[in-house]
């Protein structure tokens, strides 16, 4: 073995044409060796970059006619592993021994199995090893527009590689030089005998990637596999490999990259994702509240007393007070909050409860109740529905409006009160021509009659005091309050 090549067998790194080599296939990827005809390692996960490639092979002497046939055979497996055809890759022999000759052009085939038919017909040239002028040749009737051969537009990598098992009779050194500038990838591989320092003038850089060396002939085939890897992007979303957390897509030329569903974004690391906080954002459209899901979506809510329409996303005031809920014992009213408050019907009061309501103590046997007194029939329940009449004040009771049991009403009178034919007005009882009971005492008038004094009394509460006219006179007999 020559030191610092690598040698058929060795999982030494494959190149690619215009880059670093892709990853080797794993181990347990399906061999070359495939049983199906034409089916290349690795396929349903193998994509070829479309390629110009020339290969250019020794013919000379030293190459014996069985060993040529292995250097056709690894032609053929190569060909195997790659797409062929005018928009994919493109194949052409040289040949050459002390002269060259071009077996075929780019364009000449277009399927695989013609071209491996045009391969197996090559025969060899005899004598000499003119390397620099087959690559030289190659350079500039091979890799032309005229040829088949695409143009710098079509960013489809030129490559060509070299077979040899001898020393070169010229120089190669230059003319190399010049086909690497003009854009040419090349590959040396030597067998046997074969000059390793003119296969290291003859490769592109890297060497290690580029330069192939094998014992004989009889192993040259394996090295097809290692070319398979160099020229066939392996796919890492099919293969399992890519370690995209969601969602993997290929790139071609074995290259891919990560992506996250739905709701989601890449981490720095470019494999992980994190559920997007879209409420954070603020790109959610909730009217009221954005409420982050564990899915990496989201969905809205509303605050209390609000539903959510049909749009998900806006809210509605809830009508708390059609719904019937409210426990207003008198009235709801709704609020533009989505809320309610209770309120209570004129005279009464809102209790601390803030829902039922009570009507305002007047005394031990009355209350009131509006603009009048009421003096209630029970005292353990005060209940008062719609149809009070006494609340409305449509009653006309002169004193005292009295709600019955059957939602009805009637009047009475203050204490010392009558009451008159009509059930509604009261008057005050005579007791005598000169004196009549007013309320709870008795009232003396300076007239005759007490319809003629037409009396206007006030209630003094100072003890020790009757009551007074408006006039200044004051009745005797009468009892203090």
């Amino acid at each position: 073995a020559r030191p610092g090549f690598p040698e058929a067998g060795d999982r030494g790194p494959g190149g690619s044409p215009g880059r670093r080599p892709s990853p080797a296939a794993p181990d347990g990827a399906p061999s070359s060796e495939a049983s199906e005809p034409g089916r290349a390692r690795g396929a349903g996960v193998c994509k070829s970059r479309p390629l110009d490639l020339v290969f250019i092979i020794d013919s000379s002497r030293s190459v014996r006619p069985l060993e040529f046939t292995k250097v056709k055979t690894f032609v053929s497996r190569i060909i195997d592993t790659l797409d062929i055809g005018p928009a994919d890759t493109r194949v052409a022999v040289v040949n050459y021994a002390s002269t060259v000759k071009i077996e075929f052009q780019l364009q000449a085939y277009t399927d695989k199995q013609s071209l491996k038919q045009a391969v197996g017909r090559i025969t060899p040239l005899s004598t000499g090893t003119m390397s620099g002028l087959a690559i030289q040749t190659a350079m500039d009737e091979a890799f032309t527009l005229e040829a088949g051969a695409r143009g710098p537009s079509s960013n489809v990598p030129k490559v060509a590689i070299i077979v040899t098992d001898g020393r070169p009779q010229d120089q190669v050194n230059d003319v190399a030089a010049r086909a690497r500038a003009s854009g040419i990838e090349l590959y040396a591989v030597g067998v046997d005998r074969a000059d390793m320092e003119s296969l290291k003038m003859m490769a592109s850089e890297p060497l290690e990637e580029h330069v192939f060396y094998v014992e004989t002939y009889g192993v040259i085939e394996k090295l097809s596999s290692r070319f398979q890897e160099t020229f066939c992007a392996l796919d890492p979303c099919v293969l399992g490999t890519h370690q995209c957390q969601h969602v993997c897509i290929s790139d071609g030329e074995g290259k891919h990259h990560c992506e996250c569903s739905q709701g989601y974004t890449l981490n720095a690391d470019k494999k992980t994702c994190s559920a997007l906080d879209k409420c954070a954002l603020n790109t959610h459209g909730c009217e009221h509240v954005c409420v982050n899901d564990r899915s990496g979506s989201y969905h809205c809510e509303c605050y209390e007393g609000y539903t959510l329409n049909e749009d998900r996303k806006t809210c509605s005031a809830q009508d708390k007070c059609a719904l019937g809920t409210h426990g207003c014992q008198h009235i709801c009213v709704n609020d533009r909050t989505g809320s309610y408050h209770c309120e209570c019907y004129e005279g009464y009061t809102l209790n601390a409860d803030k829902k039922t309501c009570s009507g305002k103590i007047h005394s031990k046997n009355s209350f009131i109740l509006g603009s009048f007194t009421v003096k209630p029939t029970c005292w353990a329940n005060f209940c008062f529905t719609a149809q009070d009449k006494c609340a409305l004040g449509t009653h006309g009771c002169q004193h005292i409006c009295v709600n019955d049991r059957t939602s009805s009403y009637h009047c009475e009178c203050y204490e010392g009160y009558t009451l008159n034919a009509d059930k509604k007005t009261c008057s005050g009882k005579i007791h005598s021509t000169n004196s009549f009971i007013l309320g709870s005492f008795t009232v003396k008038p300076t007239c005759n009659s007490p319809a003629d004094s037409q009396l206007l009394l006030k209630a003094e509460t100072e003890p020790g005091r009757g009551l007074m006219d408006t006039k200044g006179y004051r009745g005797w007999g009468g009892r203090h309050l």
